[in-house]
């Protein structure tokens, strides 16, 4: 019953890995701009709303059709910007805060057209019905779930607390199918996570930037301090976190830097979209309170560094290696991250509802632009030992159709035309679990260590995957 993921996502929050956003609520006033539109497109609008409401072969809903028309208009500017119903804008706010009902699931579509379970959330409804990485649900209250997509699926399982769902699922080790009703909670989802790896070297693990995620980060150091006074070295892991709040990644970033460094800066069309970000309270503090940073170990200043990074790093994850990587503070291992290099401002258009638009290309302290090139790592280490697995076959910002361009530097490419190689990829894939970044089995990690207690890492034999000393890793 091999499979192979597809796309990845949390279930509750139903974002698809490359989905990325670096997100801004904006609650500042802002003047409205005269249409450029001439009159007689407008009349053209109108007249075909009234001609499809006339003349289709089923009766329309005039609302739905310039509900419609707002979204393809928005969607046409780039892949990030977006218009959002009152259900999409609901699900986006639960997703910064942290919070959603739901099953508790990280999933993921397997080439057969089922969703499989990367892994269950820590004492979340679906661990505790006995849900397990690497099962494959079938259906959804009967409902077969091959044509249905993700997106369909994880909405079929979200609902309201307390209500219920029924999966079949297969697993590999079960001849017969399965069959769990699970009840839907609220879940207060982690985006932190931490532990000690080996005698002197700990593991941080941010999944996704949050309102919380500052917080959850300090207090996770302070913990991991707590634990091995005596640490040597610390392994930031920012694989496949897709992004967030702007102001998690700077705070993240601020954490290891010297206090006041530049983290980003921005640039856009508006006066508010053109500023410098530094390691300051006020740009990372979402409220007013304690600053989170204050009561973090100063060892975490200077202590050697390594930033793991892949394909599915984007937005605000590639801020903070890029930040990192400016600094000389750290040394980013891996594969080269996503390139979404542009900030999306919420701006609400009514009541409800809201456009998640662009507004702006963001730049590490350097200068660099991140757009459709992503961050280039000091080491290339893939995913295995033997090869980088379905990672070399993710999208990238540069192979989104009309994404916004960046610099044209590195510009390019990196998923593998070749359908044979592809093939191949897919095959050599195909029985192997889940990856669980932080086990035992993570060969990424262990590179990482390797690299923070000077021994010699295993680095990518793909030569598209060489080492690019442009920015020479940290003494």
């Amino acid at each position: 019953m091999g499979s192979t993921l597809k796309n990845t996502g949390l279930l509750a929050v139903g974002l698809a890995a490359g989905a990325a956003v670096t997100m801004q609520f904006s609650a500042l006033a802002y003047k409205p701009v005269e249409p450029s539109m001439p009159l007689d497109q407008l009349q053209q609008l109108a007249k075909a709303v009234e001609v499809i409401h006339s003349d289709y072969v089923e009766p329309v809903e005039g609302g739905k059709l310039l509900t419609s028309a707002i979204s393809g208009m928005v969607d046409s500017l780039d892949p990030h910007s977006a218009y959002l119903d009152p259900a999409a804008f609901r699900e986006l706010r639960e997703g910064t805060e942290g919070k959603f009902v739901g099953l508790g699931i990280e999933i993921g579509e397997s080439d057969d057209g089922y969703v499989e379970i990367v892994a269950p959330m820590e004492d979340s409804p679906a661990e505790r019905a006995g849900i397990q990485a690497g099962d494959l649900i079938t259906r959804i209250d009967g409902l077969d779930v091959r044509g249905l997509g993700l997106e369909e699926a994880v909405k079929r399982m979200r609902g309201m607390p307390g209500t219920r769902v029924t999966l079949t699922i297969a697993r590999a080790s079960t001849p017969q199918p399965l069959v769990l009703t699970v009840e839907r909670q609220e879940i207060v989802q982690k985006s932190v996570k931490g532990k000690i790896v080996e005698p002197g070297y700990g593991w941080l693990r941010v999944a996704q930037f949050q309102e919380p995620t500052v917080d959850d980060m300090a207090e996770k150091l302070k913990e991991l301090a707590r634990k091995e006074p005596h640490l040597k070295g610390l392994v930031l892991d920012l694989r496949n976190d897709p992004g967030g709040l702007l102001q998690g990644a700077i705070g993240v970033a601020a954490a290891f830097l010297p206090e006041g460094a530049e983290i980003v800066s921005t640039n856009g069309q508006l006066p508010e979209s053109r500023q410098r970000f530094y390691g300051q309270p006020e740009h990372y503090m979402l409220r007013s309170g304690p600053d989170p940073l204050a009561g973090i170990p100063k060892k975490f200043k200077t202590l050697p560094l390594v930033v793991l990074v892949n394909t599915g790093s984007a937005s605000a994850s590639e801020i903070v290696a890029g930040a990192l990587q400016d600094h000389k503070r750290a040394a980013i291992v891996g594969t080269q991250t996503f390139g979404k290099g542009s900030v999306q401002t919420i701006r609400p258009i009514g009541r409800d509802a809201a456009v998640k638009l662009t507004t702006a290309r963001y730049f590490t302290p350097q200068g660099r632009s991140i757009q459709a090139r992503g961050i280039i790592p000091d080491f290339a280490v893939d995913e295995n030992a033997d090869n980088d697995g379905l990672n070399a076959l993710r999208l990238r910002e540069a192979d989104l159709d009309h994404h916004l361009s960046g610099d044209g530097d590195g510009e390019t490419k990196t998923r593998p035309d070749d359908i044979y190689e592809q093939m191949a990829l897919l095959d050599a894939a195909r029985d192997r679990q889940p990856l669980a970044y932080g086990s035992a089995g993570d060969f990424q990690l262990l590179q990482a260590v390797k690299h923070l207690k000077g021994e010699t890492m295993q680095l990518s034999k793909r030569p598209s995957g060489a080492t690019l000393a442009r920015h020479g890793a940290p003494e």
